[in-house]
């Protein structure tokens, strides 16, 4: 990938970025339930978060025609799984879901695995170490935010196993 790709490929970035943080803020105003408005509201921050520091990456490379020398390697991490106990614990366990909820989830489990992949082949492509290390980052903040969007669907599906799951994660052998 030249120069060239590379910048068409951040520029592409950038506006999925956005993209998907339109997605999960329309998705907190929409959904009624409290779970799925602090889940949304939480990765719309994050597509922010990352959006500013793709947009940092950008200005620098176009002032100097190359990967700038410095573009900060560290970003918020997000533990939904941590988000979605926390919430629960502080609310309406039966507040209702509807059909929107899950397919809200599953479309943005959607993004999230194809922003791995798409930050994974620019990872793969890049030969400075700097700009490999760069978006092998935000590849591994996108998968965290699939697993957790996965965890959010299975927590929507059958809350009851959901919880099951999680309160006994530990087994005892005895």
């Amino acid at each position: 990938m030249d120069e060239k790709e590379r910048l068409s490929a951040l520029e592409v970035a950038l506006n999925n970025e956005m993209k998907e943080r339109e997605f999960y803020l329309k998705n907190a105003d929409r959904t009624n339930n409290p779970l799925g408005k602090a889940m949304f509201r939480r990765i719309a921050e994050d597509e922010v978060e990352h959006y500013e520091r793709l947009k940092q990456l950008h200005v620098k490379w176009k002032e100097k025609d190359k990967w700038p020398e410095t573009v900060p390697l560290i970003v918020n991490q997000t533990n939904i799984r941590d988000l979605l106990v926390n919430t629960l614990k502080n609310i309406d366990k039966s507040a209702q879901t509807d059909a929107g909820d899950l397919e809200a989830i599953k479309t943005a489990a959607d993004f999230e695995e194809k922003g791995v992949k798409f930050y994974k082949d620019l990872a793969a492509s890049s030969t400075d170490m700097r700009e490999k290390d760069f978006f092998t980052l935000l590849s591994m903040i996108e998968y965290e935010h699939f697993m957790s969007l996965r965890d959010a669907e299975e927590y929507f599906e059958n809350p009851a196993a959901w919880f099951y799951k999680v309160e006994h994660s530990m087994v005892d052998g005895g």
